[in-house]
């Protein structure tokens, strides 16, 4: 085979790699692929009634739902724009959500803003994984 064919199929191997690690990277993951090690922390928070209302357009409810990685589909999420986002839907006007993100909690208790998970964690009784976790007595 020509030096010239190798060097050019060598490249496109390692141009096509770049490209997968790339789009992994951009999906919040790994080469390993995301872990779920929010996954229990998640349902948790679900199960104890914790509810997240935030809006799509809204810097802060994404980096909120970054923190959760791919458990993020776990939370009990509540949309609160419509899909113009110009208004509020019902369900969130009713629930008198004044900004984004809003943590709402079994106990009737709110907390806004970006909260962190020891917060979270300290609110509902549920325990982190363990690298990051609070003892929550």
């Amino acid at each position: 085979m020509d030096k010239n064919i190798k060097i050019f199929i060598i490249a496109i191997v390692v141009l096509i790699l770049g490209v997968i690690g790339l789009a992994m990277l951009n999906k919040g993951g790994s080469l390993g692929g995301d872990d779920g090690k929010y996954n229990e922390f998640a349902q948790c928070l679900n199960d104890k009634g914790a509810v997240f209302y935030g809006a799509f357009w809204c810097p802060h409810c994404q980096s909120q739902k970054k923190l959760f990685g791919s458990a993020e589909k776990l939370l009990n999420y509540v949309e609160c724009s419509t899909p113009d986002g110009n208004a509020q839907v019902k369900q969130c006007l009713d629930k008198n959500i004044t900004g984004y993100p809003t943590w709402e909690f079994a106990d009737g208790s709110r907390e806004g803003g970006e909260v962190a998970l020891e917060k979270l964690a300290e609110k509902t009784g549920c325990v982190l994984p363990a690298d990051e976790s609070l003892m929550v007595e």
